[in-house]
């Protein structure tokens, strides 16, 4: 998933919709993905999903022309630096919620995904010293509520939901302060991780641990695969937020989570508390809390 960025120009587009559109539905059908995945190590799936995303990546900006604000990125140590923290958080948030779809715990993402844009409130507020709203105050008191009574049923806090939440938002916090293009962005971080990612596989293929090229041409061709599903949604995203408000993105991003939950009820059947019962509603009354005060400046 990816965070909202206000577009160039306050007003809606077709194009934009779509392309957003596109991202969210893609995100959406990801679980199935990596279900199919889920006999492959998460470590072996994030290696590959970094090493096949930067041909996808380089290709895209290659056709558009934006190489030179990589070029220039490449050659500030500043910006490497910076790049390296988005890289890490991006890496750990995959990490993450591959692990948790092939364990059986993808309720537990989509509910990381659906208290992540209040996180992001939370954040401003401590790290920005922005001023909560009522409305804002309210949909976070609802949230916390949600995690308690998850906490109180499991006897332990929600880890998976919460950490997905926070790898996401911070990484969205610290990509903002990134100087260069989305676009430009992704093919940087990625390209900073491709060291790691190519070590750990030849080290797995040394030692005949590996499963690309290993003789099971389902796994060959899905792990040749995550370049596209990964870069592709990003870079909708990245070219829909342009071309849509604030608001519009901000509504349009349930959807992915929305998807996330009903796969993981009706497809993976994982079960579904009294708890869960109680804290989904909970944290669905928080967005909408949250979402109003968007569709009425429309």
């Amino acid at each position: 998933m990816a965070e909202v960025s206000d577009p160039a120009e306050n007003k809606d587009s077709l194009n934009g919709f779509l392309f957003a559109l596109s991202a969210y539905l893609l995100w959406g059908f990801l679980p199935l993905y990596m279900k199919a995945l889920s006999h492959i190590s998460p470590a072996e799936v994030i290696a590959h999903r970094i090493l096949w995303s930067i041909p996808v990546a380089a290709v895209l900006l290659l056709v558009l022309r934006q190489t030179d604000e990589l070029k220039r990125a490449i050659r500030n140590p500043r910006m490497l630096g910076m790049a390296a923290v988005t890289a890490t958080l991006i890496s750990v948030n995959w990490g993450i919620y591959v692990w948790a779809i092939g364990a059986g715990h993808a309720l537990d993402t989509a509910l990381g995904y659906f208290i992540n844009p209040l996180f992001s409130i939370l954040m401003g507020a401590v790290l920005l010293k922005e001023k909560l709203k009522r409305t804002q105050i309210a949909a976070l008191a609802l949230v916390v509520l949600a995690v308690v009574i998850l906490t109180v049923e499991a006897g332990r806090l929600p880890v998976v939901a919460l950490a997905l939440t926070f790898s996401w938002g911070f990484y969205a916090f610290f990509r903002k302060t990134l100087p260069i293009g989305p676009n430009q962005g992704f093919l940087l971080e990625v390209l900073l991780l491709s060291p790691i990612a190519l070590g750990y596989l030849v080290y797995l293929n040394l030692f005949g641990e590996g499963h690309f090229l290993m003789g099971n041409v389902g796994d060959t061709v899905l792990l040749a695969s995550a370049g596209f599903v990964t870069a592709v949604p990003l870079i909708l995203y990245a070219n829909g937020a342009k071309l849509l408000r604030l608001s519009t993105i901000g509504i349009m991003q349930y959807i992915a989570p929305s998807m996330i939950f009903i796969t993981a009820v009706f497809v993976f059947h994982e079960p579904f508390s009294t708890a869960k019962a109680v804290a989904f509603p909970l944290i669905w009354v928080a967005l909408v809390i949250y979402t109003l005060p968007m569709l009425k400046r429309r």
